[in-house]
């Protein structure tokens, strides 16, 4: 399911540490519901633009613009509730809580919610995602119980719990099996149609990559279109 809204829009993006030039002007657009995958060598940057995009670093200039917000202007009150309701995150790592059970897990980003009365929903659409994802038997499991693979459909889960118009995946697929690489690739592509969700998803794996709309690669700092 795609739509035509702009959602992600990044202009002259550049970041630095020390004197090393980690990204150079870097420009996307992203439409709503659109998936797109950032290939490139370990250390060309990926992950730091991902992490700028999803408001965990900020870059030394440049423009972010998310959702009709430009993210470098709001203070940290204002960004918190961006990232928790409209961005989902899932690393190379599940960094699920172990003494959790999975459907435990797939609830901590509603606990802000919860607090404040407003997450009668959510239980129903975490067991609803574990489903999704094929783990409503195992949701009062707890992750040391699960394969890598289900590790990981368990992450993707709780990264949509609360229904976020991004979902940002960091090497998802990096540290599985191949058949579990295969399964996860499966399960992010029938996602981000069936859910609406955009993708954006930074991968070795041009297995993944080619699945999506459009591919990315960072050479030298700078994201240029791949023409595959």
């Amino acid at each position: 399911m795609k739509t035509e809204k702009r959602l992600l829009e990044l202009n002259g993006v550049s970041k630095d540490y020390g004197d090393v030039d980690v990204l150079r002007d870097v420009n996307l657009r992203l439409d709503g519901g659109e998936a797109i995958a950032i290939v490139g060598p370990s250390g060309s940057g990926k992950s730091t633009l991902l992490n700028i995009i999803g408001t965990l670093d900020r870059p030394a200039s440049g423009t972010v613009l998310f959702d009709g917000d430009d993210l470098l202007r709001l203070s940290p009150d204002e960004i918190a509730p961006v990232r928790n309701r409209k961005i989902g995150f899932v690393f190379q790592l599940h960094h699920l809580l172990p003494q959790c059970t999975i459907l435990e897990n797939v609830l901590i980003p509603t606990l802000a919610a919860a607090a404040k009365g407003k997450n009668d929903e959510a239980n129903s659409r975490a067991e609803r995602l574990l489903d999704r994802v094929g783990l409503g038997p195992r949701k009062l499991q707890r992750p040391g119980q699960l394969s890598g693979g289900e590790r990981q459909r368990a992450a993707v889960a709780r990264a949509l719990i609360n229904q976020p118009k991004l979902l940002l995946a960091d090497e998802p697929t990096g540290s599985l099996d191949r058949a579990s690489a295969e399964n996860l690739r499966k399960l992010l592509i029938e996602l981000n149609r069936d859910e609406g969700v955009a993708l954006i998803v930074v991968t070795h794996s041009m297995e993944l990559a080619r699945g999506l709309d459009r591919i990315y690669e960072m050479r030298d700092g700078s994201l240029v279109e791949a023409k595959l």
